[in-house]
């Protein structure tokens, strides 16, 4: 590979200039090897914050992110088919969804991470499960989704280590927010992965991290085109986040919540959303089966089983509980007008589901329940909220995220769908 001076990168994107495909491979790799310096990356990530890459950039971009890793090869009987949430409060549709399309007949390798600030991690919530291990190797990928149809687990250590590095950067450098950097970080993990068809779920709204509608598009017409780009059929659903999603928001809570869809029960939001996203991972797999009539048959709930149990889980034991809980109650009687999901996210990391840096440990049983949603029927001093946590010095905190949180009416408000749009993504 022809080497560059990093300088020169730097100064053509500071410069509004385009980089070659050969800047961009070579400046990835001699990152993750450590010829390019941490700063001269940071110049670089923030060069392309503000003066941002064309389609061809990101997609380039991607493909050199990937390539600084493995990819992995998933030799199953199965069609595989993946999902990508970017992040919200209450975002456990993971849990049910993966057991699900696995019981409809894909192969569904959902590799997750964990929560970090008000938005909670997919492994942290399954860890509240007794016994259950998070880390498996490529060979116990393989074979569990051939043997069960569903996986989740974290990412194996190498898969894409670029952006492994570049991520922490951009975390320090306030770089996180640009399009381009955190497109090609989600779509060069869940392409190498290998999966043969991706669904996004892009969410918008006050608890997500695109604020409006128009930014969560952008986000995912840049995502479905780096899928294409990449060979990969890529379908995203632009979801609504301005409201906790379900009743349970931390770990051990949205187990439980989750299980309780999985068994026929559960929020309406939680069941539309898991079911919304299904019918199109089972779409880009080709395969024509209802969700909703496999999740009513409990198929689902038997795959989630087998799941927890092939990764050491007892699928039977009690979850954890809090040693404390708070109840925040109604100020006035009427209908419950508004439910803020980041106030709600931020409430219960601070009671301790959640971190402020990576290497932080959370509570299994710590978060907040929803007794009411907007639309619901609330009386003055009736409980409105639950704030579960092993640690009851932390509840004024999370009462001081909750204040201007929530409001009461006298009318229920218009109800707005979850899904607002979807962009297809064919090769």
């Amino acid at each position: 590979m022809r080497a560059f001076s990093a300088v020169d990168v730097i100064r053509a994107k500071r410069d509004g200039g385009r980089l070659s495909d050969e800047q961009i491979d070579w400046v990835v790799d001699a990152y993750t090897h450590g010829v390019v310096a941490e700063e001269q990356m940071s110049a670089l990530a923030m060069a392309i914050f503000l003066r941002g890459m064309d389609s061809e950039e990101i997609s380039r971009w991607t493909g050199a992110m990937i390539a600084s890793g493995e990819r992995l090869t998933l030799d199953v009987s199965r069609p595989t088919v993946d999902k990508h949430s970017t992040g919200g409060v209450g975002d456990k549709i993971t849990l049910p969804l993966a057991p699900l399309v696995a019981a409809c007949g894909a192969a569904v390798p959902q590799l997750s991470g964990r929560g970090l600030g008000h938005t909670g991690g997919t492994l942290d919530k399954l860890e509240s499960i007794p016994g259950w291990r998070a880390s498996l190797s490529t060979a116990e990928i393989a074979r569990q989704l051939e043997d069960v149809g569903a996986v989740v687990c974290a990412a194996t250590s190498g898969l894409a280590p670029a952006d492994k590095k570049l991520y922490a950067l951009r975390d320090v450098t306030s770089t996180v927010e640009s399009i381009p950097l955190i497109a090609s970080s989600i779509m060069s993990k869940k392409i190498a992965e290998g999966a043969s068809g991706l669904v996004l779920d892009v969410k918008f709204g006050s608890g997500a991290f695109m604020k409006t509608l128009d930014q969560a598009r952008t986000l995912a017409s840049t995502l479905t085109s780096i899928g294409v780009a990449h060979g990969v059929p890529t379908t995203a659903l632009l979801t609504d986040m301005n409201v906790p999603l379900g009743r349970a928001v931390g770990n051990a809570v949205e187990v439980a919540e989750s299980v309780s869809v999985l068994q026929g029960g559960g929020p309406s939001d939680v069941v539309e959303l898991t079911l919304a996203l299904a019918r199109e991972m089972l779409a880009l797999a080709g395969i024509s089966t209802d969700p909703a009539e496999v999740l009513a048959s409990g198929e689902a709930y038997e795959t989630w089983c087998r799941m927890i149990s092939a990764q050491g889980g007892d699928p039977s034991a009690p979850l954890p509980k809090p040693s404390h809980i708070h109840t925040v109650v109604a100020p006035a009687s009427g209908v419950l007008a508004s439910l803020d999901a980041y106030a709600v996210g931020v409430a219960s990391w601070r009671l301790g589901a959640g971190r402020a840096r990576k290497e932080d440990p959370v509570q299994a049983a710590a978060g907040v329940l929803c007794l009411a949603k907007p639309g619901d029927a609330v009386t003055e001093g009736e409980p409105l909220l639950e704030l579960h946590t092993d640690t009851p010095s932390a509840v004024p905190a999370a009462l001081a995220a909750l204040e201007g949180g929530f409001t009461v009416a006298a009318a229920a408000p218009a109800a707005a769908p979850i899904v607002r749009e979807t962009i297809r993504g064919t090769v």
